[in-house]
């Protein structure tokens, strides 16, 4: 072997299907790689089309056009002489669809891996689109042996020992795993058990960027043949990073910035450090998952109803930056219930953070729907109907808003409400991405006390005030539901755990709580099918993670 190989990570972010934009990004981290004297550069699973395509990939034209794509990459790559390439795609090969990885060097493909492991749980269902391969791909470059493996790859032991089998001294891991709370100790101690076992240097590339309901974190690193992490790139933010591999093993080079056009100017400032809490790590989730549903999918604005409560507070923040205050209209839409603290505390914040602000009162429409119905409801004592009303008097406004000025709707519900349907369908639930739609109400807290230690964007009593709707008069969240501690715990037991309502009572839960969180969390998942997508945040997450019938007569 020569005196060093250096080898680069470039965690990017495509946009899905823009082939051409995604070529460009390739193109642009093989450039800086090649400038900084990189010989091999590793990209993340499927940089050249995004992920996940979903059934994008049934379309047979779809896959033209990422063909196409390929053999123009290939050529924009031969300028870089000797740059070995990794490049994530799809293979179509004798009526079959491959998750692929190739390694472009020279203007020619020189190996593809097809990958072997198809997640077909949770979010993943690559069953439904790919073949599985089922053979071990190992390159040289000056004198060393790299395999080859592609994500759910490593999480069984068998992929990285055929690699050794056949020879591999290094593993090169292509990657798009979305981001949970916590899920980086569990991605390095995985690996160790299984690459760094079979004696293998291990590179790890992962995705970065939001898509949909997912968020990818990056987090890409590098662990030698012993374990011992050598190389971390940032989380939630393009980058490069490169490492030196000798006779004397590896060395960390460094770790650049990879321009992308991100907007998430806060996520880049916030840098992780080995001590980071898990409120910034999350709030950095939230603050590219907002940017780049935003940027990708062309909103240059955004419009939220601002009620002076602690969700809604928390959602602009996010969005401010994300976004930047010039991009956001927040609206105070106060009834005969809102508390004059409610108003003074929504245009505080909205002074805080120098956003658009504006006051629209729905007394007025909210009458005319009254004296509309008033036929129908003569005699009728009044009852959730009336203040549903009120709900879909302000999605009204804020879809009118929409409508008009182009910009995309806010919702602001937590996890904690959509899981016990403490919303309005049609009401407060209307809008385009949902924000807060995997956070529970405790982390709603512990994220906004966080943020303000940053800097006080938020009123210090829309945290310490009691929540409430505002719907009727006195009312508070803890009139309809447990307090959110316990609320929050028991959810957790019974979604992700998927634990028994039995089996949360005999852990010391109280019964009547258990059982009122079981029917609400049954009986409001028609709620959830029509909402707004959000980010993934925990391990089970509304929408695809967690997959119960409407129809359903079961009790948790």
């Amino acid at each position: 072997m020569q005196t060093h190989i250096q080898i680069g990570l470039a965690q990017i972010n495509p946009v899905l299907g823009f082939f051409q934009h995604n070529v460009n990004l390739i193109v642009q981290a093989a450039q800086q790689a090649h400038h900084e004297g990189v010989h091999v550069l590793l990209l993340p699973e499927l940089a050249l089309i995004g992920y996940q395509a979903e059934d994008l990939f049934l379309r047979p034209q779809f896959i033209r056009e990422q063909r196409l794509a390929l053999n123009v990459l290939i050529e924009q790559l031969k300028e870089f002489t000797d740059l070995h390439v990794i490049v994530g795609h799809i293979k179509e090969e004798k009526g079959h669809l491959y998750n692929a990885a190739s390694v472009l060097v020279n203007g020619q493909i020189k190996h593809t891996y097809y990958k072997q492991e198809l997640p077909n749980y949770g979010v993943f269902d690559e069953k439904r689109y790919f073949s599985a391969g089922q053979e071990a791909s190992v390159f040289e470059v000056q004198g060393h042996r790299f395999g080859l493996a592609i994500c759910e790859d490593i999480w069984l032991p068998h992929v990285a020992a055929q690699a050794a089998q056949a020879g591999a001294q290094s593993l090169l891991i292509l990657n798009a795993s979305p981001y949970t709370m916590d899920k980086d100790d569990l991605r390095t101690d995985v690996l160790r058990k299984h690459v760094s076992a079979q004696g293998l240097n291990t590179f790890y590339c992962n995705l970065v960027g939001g898509q949909d309901d997912l968020v990818f974190d990056g987090n890409s690193f590098v662990l030698n043949a012993k374990g011992k992490l050598v190389l971390e790139l940032n989380t939630f933010v393009s980058a490069l990073g490169i490492v030196r591999l000798s006779e004397q093993g590896l060395e960390k080079i460094d770790a650049l910035s990879l321009a992308d056009n991100q907007v998430a100017a806060m996520s880049r400032s916030m840098q992780k450090e080995s001590s980071e809490c898990i409120e910034s790590e999350v709030w950095r989730a939230l603050v590219l998952a907002t940017a780049d549903y935003c940027r990708k999918n062309h909103f240059n604005s955004v419009a939220l109803g601002l009620s002076g409560g602690i969700d809604s507070a928390l959602v602009m923040a996010i969005a401010f930056d994300a976004l930047g205050p010039d991009k956001i209209h927040a609206v105070m839409m106060p009834s005969q219930y809102t508390a004059d603290i409610s108003v003074n505390d929504a245009a505080d914040m909205a002074k805080r953070l120098n956003v658009r602000y504006d006051e629209l009162a729905i007394a007025a429409g909210y009458e005319s729907v009254m004296q509309t119905l008033a036929p129908l409801f003569t005699d009728l004592t009044p009852d959730t109907t009336e203040e549903n009303i009120q709900a879909r008097i302000r999605g009204v406004l804020l879809m009118a808003i929409s409508n008009k000025f182009g910009s995309l709707v806010l919702t602001t519900g937590n996890k904690s409400e959509l899981a016990m349907g403490y919303c309005t369908l049609y009401g407060d639930m209307v809008g385009g991405f949902a924000m807060l739609k995997d956070i529970p109400k405790t982390l709603v807290y512990r994220l906004s006390r966080w943020r303000n230690s940053v800097s006080p964007l938020i009123p210090e009593r829309i945290i310490t005030r009691a929540p409430s709707a505002e719907l009727r008069d006195n009312q508070t969240d803890q009139d309809s539901l447990p307090e959110y501690d316990v609320l929050d715990a028991i959810l957790e037991r019974m979604m992700e755990l998927n634990q028994s309502s039995q089996e949360i009572i005999e852990a010391g839960f109280p019964k009547d709580d258990v059982e009122k969180v079981s029917r609400l969390l049954r009986i409001s998942e028609y709620k959830r099918r029509q909402g707004a997508l959000g980010p993934k945040i925990t391990r089970r997450a509304f929408a695809r993670d967690w997959r119960i019938p409407v129809t359903n007569a079961y009790r948790f």
